[in-house]
C-alpha cells in the first residue's frame, strides 16, 4: 500500500478512504459492518463520516451512522484507524440541518456541542480529522478557527479540515490561521469527478501552493459514472432514482444535478474509454481522481459489499498519458456536465 499524507499533518492515509453516508438509509447495519470489515482487511485505514449522516439527512436518523461506525471501530485497534467526521454547516447555507433545532452555526457553541456528540457516538476520545461540513457565511472565520484550535489543544481533535468550500474561503481561512497562529485546515473535502472537474479551475492551485490536500467525494458521481443511468432500465433502488421521488425539493435538485443530458453524454464517452483500455468505468473514475498530486485520499461509498471491488481496483491502476489525453478531450467537448 502506498500511503499519502494529508496536508502538512502527520495523518498517513491510504489513497482510498471509506465513506459511510449511506449507512442507515440505503445500507443496513449488517451490510455496513461487512463493508467496513472488508475494506479494513484490504488495508484501508481511513474512514469518513459526519454528525448528520446518513443521507438524505433527517432528524430521525441524524447521528446513526456515527453510532454504527463507533460500534464497528470498537472491534479494531483504535490507532490503526484514521477517523474523520464533520460538524454540520451553518443553517444559513445551502440547507438547514435537521439537528439542534435547525439553528446550527460554525461558532464556538455549536462546534463544541457537535464534537462532544460525535465523540460519544463514535465511542472514542479523539478524532483524527475534524471537518467543517460547509462554510458559515455569517460567523467570522476567526471565531470558527479559534474554536477548532481549542479542540486541537485539548487533544479531542488531531487536525482540522473544511468541506464544500471555495477558493476564497480556503485562502482566507489559511491566511487567518497563519497570522493568528491557529490550527489550519489541512484538507478540503469537495465534490470532484470526471463529471465535475471544477476543482481544477482555482482550488487545485490553492491546494498546491498551500500544501493542503483534497479529499474528493463522489468520485463516481454518485454512481452515474458506472453507466447504470445510461441503461434503458434503471434499478429503482439506485440512489438518484429514489431521490427523484423524494418530496424534498433540495433532494430532487441533487438528482437532476447528477443525472442530466450532459452528464449522461459525458458518461457514455468515459464508459467507452474504459472499455477501450480494459477497465471498469468505476475503476477509471476512481483512478482518475487519485491521479492528482494534491489529492491525499479519494472517498468511495457503497450500498452493498459487491460494489467495492471495482473502486478498490483503482489502487492497482496508473492511468497512461493516452488515457488522460482522451479524458481531457471529453472535458473540452462537454464542459462542466454538472454545471
Amino acid at each position: 500500500m502506498n500511503y499519502r499524507y494529508i496536508g502538512r499533518s502527520g495523518l498517513r492515509v491510504t489513497p482510498i478512504c471509506m465513506g459511510t453516508m449511506t449507512f442507515g438509509t440505503s445500507c443496513d447495519k449488517k451490510e455496513a459492518f461487512r463493508i467496513l470489515d472488508y475494506v479494513y482487511d484490504k488495508g484501508i485505514n481511513f474512514y469518513d463520516t459526519a454528525e448528520i449522516y446518513p443521507v438524505p439527512p433527517s432528524g430521525e436518523l441524524a447521528g446513526l451512522t456515527e453510532k454504527w461506525v463507533g460500534e464497528w471501530m470498537a472491534t479494531k485497534p483504535r490507532e490503526s484507524i484514521i477517523l474523520a467526521t464533520k460538524v454540520a454547516g451553518a443553517a444559513n447555507g445551502w440547507f438547514v440541518p435537521p439537528i439542534r433545532h435547525g439553528l446550527t452555526a460554525i461558532d464556538r457553541f455549536h462546534i463544541k456541542r457537535a464534537v462532544e456528540g460525535s465523540l460519544k457516538r463514535l465511542k472514542t476520545d479523539y478524532i483524527d480529522l475534524y471537518q467543517m461540513h460547509w462554510p458559515d457565511t455569517l460567523v467570522p472565520i476567526e471565531e470558527s478557527l479559534r474554536a477548532f484550535d481549542e479542540l486541537v489543544r485539548e487533544g479531542k481533535v488531531r487536525y482540522i479540515g473544511t468541506s464544500n468550500d471555495t477558493a476564497y474561503g480556503l485562502t482566507k481561512a489559511t491566511e487567518v490561521s497563519k497570522y493568528e497562529k491557529l490550527s489550519r485546515f489541512e484538507s478540503i473535502q469537495n465534490n470532484f469527478s470526471l463529471n465535475n472537474p471544477r476543482f481544477l479551475d482555482e482550488l487545485a492551485h490553492v491546494c498546491k501552493k498551500e500544501q493542503i490536500s483534497l479529499l474528493p467525494y463522489s468520485p463516481i458521481a454518485g454512481g452515474v459514472l458506472s453507466g447504470k443511468y445510461n441503461q434503458t432500465f434503471v434499478d429503482e433502488s439506485a440512489r438518484y432514482a429514489w431521490y427523484l421521488k423524494n418530496k424534498n425539493p433540495r433532494v430532487q435538485s441533487q438528482a437532476t444535478k447528477f443525472v442530466n443530458d450532459k452528464t449522461l453524454a459525458s458518461t457514455a464517452k468515459f464508459v467507452q474509454i474504459a472499455k477501450k483500455y480494459g477497465l471498469s468505468p468505476v475503476t477509471l473514475a476512481v483512478a482518475w481522481s487519485m491521479s492528482f498530486d494534491f489529492v491525499a485520499s479519494t472517498i468511495i461509498g457503497a450500498r452493498k459489499l459487491s460494489q467495492l471491488d471495482e473502486s478498490l481496483k483503482a489502487l492497482e491502476v496508473k492511468l497512461s498519458n493516452e488515457i488522460l489525453e482522451e479524458i481531457k478531450k471529453v472535458h473540452s467537448e462537454i464542459m462542466y456536465p454538472m454545471g
